[in-house]
């Protein structure tokens, strides 16, 4: 486990220059742009990308424009791993196996909406590369709350002092459940454990999924120029812990730098205004919770 940050931008990239281009429609402080500039600079040009509705769908550009930089297929809300088990199909009948399909889907299209295709096709070990940016609600629609949102957090669907009430989904444990062979966590605060995941789900094959955290200062109430304390405060506070898992059973925390206090990482966005003492109270004890159990997975796999 690696204590250092590797979060230094002047390494290597195996595909090295853009292929995302300029021109999207992003918000600024996005954290959707930053990790797909990245992703397709390990995975290349020999790439298909599938995306449902959800932010990236629109932020890519109208039709007939895209700054993806690769073919990019629009599914629906519900289907984006469907959609994708389709395409890698459609390539391997005709013979192009070395096409990486990459379906690239919100909180709302993989935790909610789009969890049954997406556990059919982790069941089948479809060969293809599903990613889920976290912004923990749905963006595009209007902030509204999802499975994925922190309890304590507001949206527009929660009414006003009345904040989620509910954890928020294990997203790694379902997918561990599915003995997939390969699941990891990134954000773009660590850029080398970012590229090396990618990296390492490019050359393996069958279903590999990726949950990348996304901050949204439009529906978090925070700063734009944030957005990368975001992430590294997220991982600092055990947050958002990186992690990935092998078959279903192999855990491996990743990048364990040093802690930060929790106030830090919600002083900056005003969606927790609400929460109060005790609702930060109760989220540093499901936080230790959560971590301890990461902890006991990995020490069980021996990879602690």
């Amino acid at each position: 486990m690696r204590t250092d940050c590797p979060d230094r931008p002047h390494f290597r990239l195996p595909n090295g220059g853009e292929i995302v281009s300029r021109g999207h429609l992003a918000c600024p402080g996005c954290g959707i742009m930053p990790a797909i500039r990245f992703a397709m600079k390990v995975l290349g040009r020999r790439t298909v990308i599938v995306a449902p509705a959800c932010c990236y769908a629109v932020v890519d550009g109208p039709f007939p424009y895209s700054a993806a930089g690769v073919p990019f297929l629009h599914s629906a809300f519900e289907a984006a791993a469907s959609f994708a088990s389709g395409v890698r199909a459609g390539l391997d009948t005709t013979g192009v196996a070395d096409v990486t399909v990459l379906a690239w889907a919100g909180d709302g299209g993989t935790f909610d909406i789009g969890l049954q295709s997406l556990s059919a096709a982790a069941e089948r070990n479809e060969n293809m590369i599903y990613v889920c940016y976290d912004n923990e609600a749905y963006m595009n629609t209007g902030i509204q709350r999802s499975s994925a949102t922190p309890r304590g957090a507001w949206t527009t669907t929660t009414p006003k002092g009345a904040t989620k009430t509910e954890r928020k989904k294990d997203l790694g444990a379902i997918m561990a459940a599915h003995r997939v062979p390969y699941f990891a966590t990134a954000t773009i605060a660590y850029l080398e454990d970012l590229t090396r995941k990618f990296a390492k789900a490019r050359d393996l094959g069958g279903f590999r999924m990726l949950h990348l955290y996304a901050p949204c200062p439009t529906g978090w109430k925070a700063d734009a120029r944030h957005m990368v304390e975001l992430s590294r405060l997220a991982v600092r506070t055990r947050v958002f812990p990186l992690y990935e898992v092998h078959d279903g059973t192999r855990f491996e925390v990743t990048l364990d730098p040093e802690t930060a206090p929790l106030r830090d990482y919600l002083a900056l966005q005003g969606r927790f205004a609400e929460m109060g003492d005790a609702g930060v109270a109760a989220m540093e004890d499901e936080i230790r919770d959560r971590w301890e159990i990461l902890q006991r997975r990995a020490a069980s796999s021996g990879r602690a």
